[in-house]
């Protein structure tokens, strides 16, 4: 490689050249540039009691430890009706894995292995995903055909997932817009990954088997943030159901991201809704680089046709490095390989993600392709050459190089070897394409790794086992005379009660509204006030403390009724509360018992006011009037609460004082 060439500069120049922006200074105008387009797929399991398929109960999870068997299995692919294999099927099953299952009697029996037909569909998970699918303006399909979908990456053992589509072409309305939805599915969940290292992967199957629904948008989404409000509006219209679960797992999102002229890549399993903007903006511009790497790419080689790799050992008196990863693969008798890569300096180093280069490409599929676990190579354009201290020159001199190539020094067993030459040749031939599909998988700081190759329709057949659902109008109809009110309806209302904004989404995640409904329709209490009672207050008191595993939103409703049949001020349920999800079976006469709470009339709580402002005046500091009445609140403030409105009770001081200043006044001859 040319002396003068500096991997550091080389990142920050391609990185400026593509014109990339941080997501916290882009603009509309840098999306419309680049051609940002985004969509959504969105899982969330139905809260049912048993899984979809078979009669294991739903929602009882283990630990990685907590098992009562095990059993193995190695992947095939199979053909589709049309005779053809799916991609990301052949990708797995060059991957040689062995997958190991671990069985909890009390969640997995015979048929998550496919030793028994499936049980005909769950009726209650069919209900509530139906429901779901009208309040998505969804038009629900005559009759429902069970499908199989191929996964042949060991997250079901049966190597297929039973699907079925429920409703299609519907829709949901943003801020500012309309999304429209293709479809929603209802489907088994898969198995929780435990560990992947090396050829053996570890699952636990607590999870399988559980009704999953999957609402798929079009690519309707043309901006980071405009894909976030779609994931939560789909979120909260979920939960506004009741037919949800909720927590840790239960709701996953994938994301499909394309620039102009860039392809659908899939980021699967977004954890938070809050990753999306920043996860979607670095992928939309990673697809922009490699689209750069290509224009690059034709520019320098000619035949793209006849380029390929080529690949020498390099013994242990043909390397010399203090790079420890090195020296641990000879240790082990790993094979240490040299590539040549022609025409394809400065493109290793060329900025795809913050902090990340094209030879981060090829490197993370070595590791899901190859199983050659990371670090799995090193390259003639790293950024640590002179921790690697490899000649380099010599390499190439050994790999007959010319001057525009690039090398990668690779290492792992000999019989995975071939497959990371092929995988390191195919990732670079893609690169004269431009962007390849496929699924990445997500990471916090908004950076994604490769997971494997876009499945296609292939993977997709009739499952034989399952016989179809009819669906008879009147059925559809009775669904859809209870549904609750849609969430975009849900915010006007907020809006125009007075429900402060910061609460909005707070309580449409945890689906507060039907219970500020009750308590305001049976009660009489503002919604304003009992909105912002649980958005401020209640959270608050969340965030500082986990409640009770037998508190639930039932109890305030409970606390209302009560204070409102005692005529006590409903400030005081801030001070119960606060006991209560502590001890929510506390009898709520003994809460006010242990806050000491009495029951006064106005006139006792005013008796002190005189006395008190006597001895304000023998302490103050300044002459200030004002300061009197808040100093008085601070001392009658506690016996106030629960008897008088906070607000009522302010007023009633200051009148108090202004009487008694006119009556000391009046003691005095002008």
């Amino acid at each position: 490689m040319n002396k003068q060439f500096d991997p550091h500069k080389n990142y920050e120049k391609t990185r400026k050249n593509i014109g990339f922006v941080p997501l916290k200074k882009a603009s509309l105008k840098d999306w419309k540039r680049i051609g940002f387009m985004s969509g959504l797929e969105v899982h969330q399991q139905l809260k049912t009691s048993r899984k979809l398929f078979c009669r294991c109960p739903a929602g009882v999870y283990q630990d990685h430890d907590d098992f009562d068997g095990e059993i193995i299995r190695h992947m095939r692919p199979t053909l589709s009706e049309m005779g053809e294999y799916d991609g990301t099927a052949l990708m797995e099953f060059r991957t040689r894995k062995e997958i190991v299952y671990r069985l909890n009697n009390k969640t997995a029996c015979t048929y998550d292995i496919d030793d028994t037909p499936p049980f005909k569909i769950n009726q209650e998970a069919l209900q509530y995903a139906l429901e779901i699918s009208l309040l998505s303006n969804l038009n629900i399909v005559g009759e429902v055909h069970i499908t199989r979908k191929q996964y042949l990456d060991g997250s079901i053992p049966t190597g297929f997932q039973r699907t079925a589509i429920l409703g299609v072409e519907g829709d949901i309305q943003l801020s500012n817009k309309k999304i429209r939805l293709i479809q929603l599915s209802i489907e088994e969940d898969s198995c929780r990954e435990i560990s992947d290292i090396g050829h053996t992967r570890i699952y636990k199957t607590d999870r399988l088997g559980i009704p999953l629904i999957e609402t798929v948008t079009y690519p309707d989404m043309l901006s980071p943030y405009e894909l976030q409000e779609a994931a939560e509006y789909i979120r909260f219209l979920n939960r506004s159901t009741g037919r949800v679960r909720t927590g840790i797992g239960t709701g996953r999102e994938d994301t499909n991201v394309s620039c102009r002229g860039g392809t659908r890549v899939e980021i699967k399993g977004v954890s938070h809704n809050s990753w999306l903007p920043l996860l979607s903006h670095n992928e939309a511009f990673r697809q922009y680089a490699l689209l750069a790497i290509k224009d690059l790419l034709l520019k320098k080689i000619q035949n793209i046709k006849i380029w390929k790799i080529t690949s020498t050992e390099l013994s242990d008196n043909k390397i010399e490095t203090i790079y420890p990863p090195i020296h641990e693969a000879i240790k082990a008798g790993f094979k240490v390989i040299g590539v040549n890569l022609p025409g394809f300096q400065s493109i290793l180093s060329h900025f795809t993600q913050p902090g990340k280069v094209f030879a981060d490409e090829i490197t993370d599929r070595l590791k899901v392709i190859a199983c050659l676990e990371k670090p799995n190579m090193v390259y003639s354009e790293s950024f640590y050459q002179k921790e690697l201290n490899l000649e380099f020159p010599e390499i190439r001199k050994l790999l007959d190089a010319g001057d525009e190539d690039a090398q990668i020094i690779l290492w792992g067993p000999s019989e995975d070897i071939p497959t990371a030459l092929e995988t390191i040749e195919e990732r670079c031939k893609m690169a004269f394409e431009g962007v390849p599909g496929e699924t990445r998988k997500s990471f916090e700081d908004g950076t994604t790794i490769f997971e494997r190759v876009l499945p296609g329709a292939d993977r997709m057949y009739p499952d034989t086992d399952s016989a179809p659902i009819p669906l008879a109008d009147d059925f559809i109809a009775k669904l859809g005379e209870n549904l609750p009110i849609p969430v975009f309806k849900r915010l006007q209302q907020m809006q125009d009660c007075g429900i402060p904004e910061d609460t909005h989404k707070y309580l449409l995640k945890k689906n507060l509204l039907p219970l500020i409904d009750r308590i305001c329709d049976e009660l009489g209490y503002s919604q304003k006030y009992i909105g912002t009672f649980l958005g401020h207050y209640y959270r608050h008191m969340e965030g500082q403390k986990d409640p009770h595993p037998e508190f639930s939103y039932n109890k305030i409703y409970g606390l209302f009724s009560f204070l409102k049949k005692k005529r006590l001020d409903p400030e005081l349920a801030k001070s119960m509360l606060g006991i209560l999800v502590d001890h929510p079976n506390m009898e709520f006469n003994s809460v006010l018992t242990s806050l000491n709470f009495r029951k006064l009339k106005t006139e006792a709580l005013l008796a002190p006011v005189g006395f008190l402002i006597e001895k304000f005046r023998e302490i103050r500091r300044s002459e200030e009037e004002t300061k009197t009445k808040k100093w008085l609140m601070g001392q009658l403030r506690k016996q106030a609460i629960g008897n008088i409105s906070l607000r009522e009770f302010s007023h009633l001081v200051e009148k108090e004082i202004n009487a008694y200043n006119h009556s000391k006044d009046d003691n005095y001859p002008d």
